[in-house]
This record gives structure tokens, sequence and C-alpha cells, in this order.
């Protein structure tokens, strides 16, 4: 069975005006294995972002379908959506979304702090950001200070984003986005605001960790030498994939 499933997904946006909505994506239909990695490319303004937000949850389509192991994600109430997205999907965006007053250790460990509460009576948020059992902590950091050990951070680890480059800080976002062993790892530009060098670095390690990690990874880029390395690569245009 595919890990993800998208079926004839579309998305539109109502105008402003409240002309007829603008159409971003037109029949989107997608199958990705365990363990794939594919690229999504396309001219600026195709949707390819609008697209990983949708299969990462961060919005819903307009009409379609989007299975995430089996689930129909679109059925799926805030809190169980939220619930997916923190342990099931992981993310890295251009910018790294490092937190500066944090250490690197802590920063990955950011995801791990969101536990979900069962719900009741009283009008407590569905998810909240509580300290984690010292058992649960203990075997995260374990993990965390491997996967920071892997990609060259081992030295770096109390350090805080700001002594660090640019590449080393785009590091740190890989390594939290796998913290909770997510089955899907989504990349928006990863390398679009890196040097040439530091880019082809981290092509190479998302290339590594998708196949160490055994977690399926759509990467949406401009770079061809990035798009390359994965599996498959598709082309956005039109909204349509191609």
């Amino acid at each position: 069975m595919a890990l993800l499933r998208l079926a004839k997904v579309t998305r539109r946006y109502d105008s402003p005006q409240g002309g007829e909505s603008l159409p971003v994506l037109s029949d989107i239909s997608l199958e990705v294995e365990p363990g794939e990695s594919l690229a999504i490319m396309g001219p600026s303004g195709s949707g390819k972002s609008t697209l990983l937000q949708i299969i990462g949850t961060l919005d819903r389509p307009t009409t379609g379908e989007v299975f995430l192991a089996g689930r129909d994600l679109n059925r799926l109430n805030e809190r169980e959506v939220a619930s997916v997205r923190n342990s099931e999907l992981g993310f890295v965006f251009q910018a790294h979304f490092l937190l500066p007053q944090c250490s690197v250790l802590e920063n990955v460990l950011v995801p791990t702090l969101a536990q979900p509460k069962a719900a009741n009576s009283s009008a407590k948020p569905a998810v909240e950001i509580e300290s984690t059992l010292p058992q649960k902590k203990e075997k995260v950091e374990v993990r965390a200070s491997r996967l920071l050990n892997r990609v060259g951070l081992g030295e770096r680890i109390h350090h805080r984003p700001g002594e660090l480059s640019g590449g080393e800080r785009q590091r740190v976002s890989v390594v939290r986005a796998l913290i909770n062993q997510p089955k899907l790892l989504l990349a928006d530009e990863p390398t679009g605001s890196l040097d040439h060098a530091s880019a082809l670095k981290l092509g190479e390690l998302l290339v590594e960790l998708n196949r160490e990690e055994g977690v399926a990874l759509i990467v949406v880029t401009h770079s061809r030498e990035l798009a390359e390395r994965m599996g498959k690569v598709w082309q956005l245009r039109d909204g349509r994939l191609v």
C-alpha cells in the first residue's frame, strides 16, 4: 500500500474582489511508496509549495482526497490532524525557524514536547506543551545526539543558532524534522538560502538520511542538481503534475 496517495486534488482561492476563484492546483494524483524519494519542480507561482502544504496538512484541498498510511486526512478533526503532523510528518523549510535562545539540542527536541491530551469538558487545548516523561526524554535525547553526530554537529550540540553557519543551521532543522521518526519528510526549497557547496552537502545528506532512516522524502526545489538526486522527478505546470 502506498504511504501517500493524492486523488484528483484541486486547490482554488477565492478572488478578493468576489469574482471567479483562482485555480492553483488542478486534478493532482500522486502516489508515494514508503522510503521513496521524489522531487517536484516548476516555476515560481506554479503551486509547488501549495501542494506540499496540502500533503503536510498545513492546508486542505478544495476538492479531492489525501491519504496518509491509509487514512483520509480530510476526514480528521483538527486534534487528529495536529497529531499526524507532529508524529508522522517532518518539515524542512528554506528558512530554518530555529529558536535563537535555545541550544542546538533544545531546538531538535522541541517537536517531542507536544503531548496529546485527552479531550474533556474543560476548555483546554487539544495539544499542550508539557515536560516530556523522563524515560522518553532520555530516549529522544539519545536519538537527537546520534542524529546530530550523524550530520557532523556533535561538537556543536550546545551552541546556539547564531553561532552556526547557514549550512549548519539547516542541518539542525533536518535533524529536528526527523526526531519523531516520521514516515514522510517534506522539504520546501531546503537549499534555497545556501551557497553552492553547502547546498550540495545538504542534498547529499537528505538522500543518505532518506535511505538510512527509511523515511519517504518529497523535495520541492528549483535546483536541478538536488532534484536529480531523488528517485523520481515531477514537474508542476499550469497546476498539473507531469
